[in-house]
């Protein structure tokens, strides 16, 4: 419901005043008029304009004006208002989701046309380059009309989809929804049918239109069979058919597990049914979230000079230490790794060189001495390389840095990281020994100035001081440094702190807090 409206009202050129009138098509104003508003309107606007043209009065000293015959208007709605409506069509826009943030991939929804929802329900989850985030409803109402399907990029400020709020009549269709939001007098426009084709007026399901989207198909030279004319996925396979090949099979050739192939929600790749039997085909698969983030960082970090150090460190006594704490663990839920042991080392050796544990700013020539060590840890996911990094390692014990680890590594899996788990890391760590290789060559995680890349650990033979071959487990680690702050003999002695705390962890309690 429309409850005021701004209104401007233009003089004739002999003057420029400027006045607040009722809203109507067309008002025939006598000239002179002994007032300014008529008393018969509405009891809020009439407030509205009898305030209005006391205060002109009172300001220029106006008792009488001389107006125009007709009186032409430009209205403005009331944009406050629109933002909390009582009740209508609202639009739901993606969100800024994080600084720099241009565009999302919608990646599922937790709700579907015709559900009711609640204030601040999550309404779908979408990924940014640096996080997932869950989208949530700021009204409470009806889902109308989903406007994109999983796997649809977003920008910021597109719509994401449609609600009934309040009082208004829930939409049978989402034809229902383009005729509520129409503007008065739209229906004889020429452009009515512009309008209809570049909002989506065609009836049809999510995933309906994103399979049109996926063979180039505009929906609106489809002929829906569907209720109330809508287009059903047959109508789809039906025209693409005919218009990929006059001789192809018909649609109802098409076997009921290809169309489940072709229709199913998970498919993302186009795939060509003018052959009954298929034949690989090049894919190009868009690279989305982390995989964008590591396009970018990679680039940068292409660009700094680099300097790598290898060293092997003898693992015997940290396998020890490993198999002890899980001989010791009562807590079924904690599986106790090497890698926390290695994270609070790590740590304890950046407190003697607080360069490793630093930023570069390049425009200022200025080094930034980071005060809590949050190390990064490097997860390869199904969804891209993601770096958490594990928040004030200095303050933390081995248990918790074992607990924390595996919530990181839990939501890295479940593809859940937020932005606050993804930022503010000071050195990164690169486990990829758990996969295989002795080394790697690792590329800076900018603006980090150091990152390691440690090895399996693995059993070779050792000569010891007596001649004797003996047995001895041995972890290869590279650490690869910004070259313009850190100096090969820096982290060669970083290289060996670390190394003498791995071998010999009882010397971790010296300085443990």
């Amino acid at each position: 419901m429309m409850i005021s409206r701004r209104i401007w009202q233009k003089r004739p050129p002999t003057s420029s005043w400027i006045f607040l009138r009722p809203y109507t098509s067309q008002i025939a104003v006598p000239s002179p008029s002994p007032s300014l508003f008529p008393v018969q309107t509405p009891s809020l606007i009439g407030f509205l304009s009898s305030y209005a043209a006391s205060s002109f009065r009172s300001v220029y000293k106006i008792s009488s004006l001389e107006m125009p015959t007709m009186v032409s208007r430009c209205c403005y709605s009331n944009h406050a208002l629109a933002d909390l409506p009582a009740s209508g069509i609202v639009d739901v826009p993606l969100a800024q989701t994080g600084e720099g943030i241009a565009e999302c991939e919608l990646l599922k929804w937790f709700v579907k046309e015709g559900d009711e929802i609640e204030e601040f329900q999550p309404l779908c989850a979408v990924q940014s380059d640096k996080a997932t985030i869950e989208i949530t409803s700021r009204y409470k109402g009806k889902v109308a009309q989903l406007l994109h399907a999983p796997g649809n990029i977003v920008k910021v400020g597109e719509t994401l989809l449609k609600l009934v709020v309040g009082d208004s009549a829930v939409p049978t269709s989402s034809s229902d929804v383009l005729e509520s939001v129409k503007p008065p007098g739209s229906e004889n426009s020429p452009d009515s049918k512009l309008n209809k084709d570049t909002v989506g007026g065609v009836l049809a399901t999510p995933a309906v239109r994103n399979l049109a989207k996926l063979y180039g198909i505009n929906l609106n030279d489809v002929d829906g069979t569907g209720k109330d004319g809508r287009v059903l996925k047959e109508d789809v396979l039906k025209y693409a058919v005919q218009k990929g090949a006059a001789d192809g099979p018909s649609a109802a050739s098409v076997s009921a597990d290809c169309r489940e192939q072709l229709l199913g929600e998970e498919e993302t790749y186009p795939q060509t049914f003018a052959e009954v039997k298929w034949y690989p085909d090049d894919k190009t698969v868009p690279l989305r979230g982390f995989q964008r983030t590591m396009v970018k960082t990679m680039s940068m970090a292409a660009k700094i000079p680099h300097f790598h150090y290898v060293e092997e460190i003898n693992c015997d006594a940290l396998v020890k230490l490993k198999a002890s704490f899980q001989n010791n663990n009562s807590d079924p839920n904690i599986k106790h790794t090497f890698l926390p042991s290695l994270i609070k080392s790590l740590s304890m050796a950046m407190s003697k060189y607080p360069f490793m544990n630093s930023c570069f700013n390049e425009e200022s020539l200025e080094v930034i001495l980071k005060g809590s060590h949050n190390i990064g840890i490097a997860m390869a996911t199904q969804h891209g390389l993601a770096v958490p990094n594990i928040k004030n390692v200095q303050s933390l014990s081995i248990l918790e840095i074992t607990k924390e680890l595996s919530r990181l590594q839990q939501l890295a899996k479940d593809n859940e990281l937020n932005p606050a788990d993804n930022s503010g890391g000071t050195i990164t760590l690169s486990n990829i020994g758990a996969i295989g290789g002795k080394f790697g060559a690792p590329l800076l995680n900018l603006p980090e100035v150091a990152i390691i890349a440690m090895g399996r650990i693995e059993k070779v033979p050792r000569l010891s001081d007596d001649g004797n071959v003996y047995p001895s487990s041995i972890m290869t680690v590279n650490i690869g440094a910004d070259h313009r702050v850190l100096d090969g003999a820096t982290v060669a002695k970083f290289c060996n702190e670390w190394k003498q705390l791995i071998e010999n962890p009882e010397l971790l309690l010296l300085q443990m807090r």
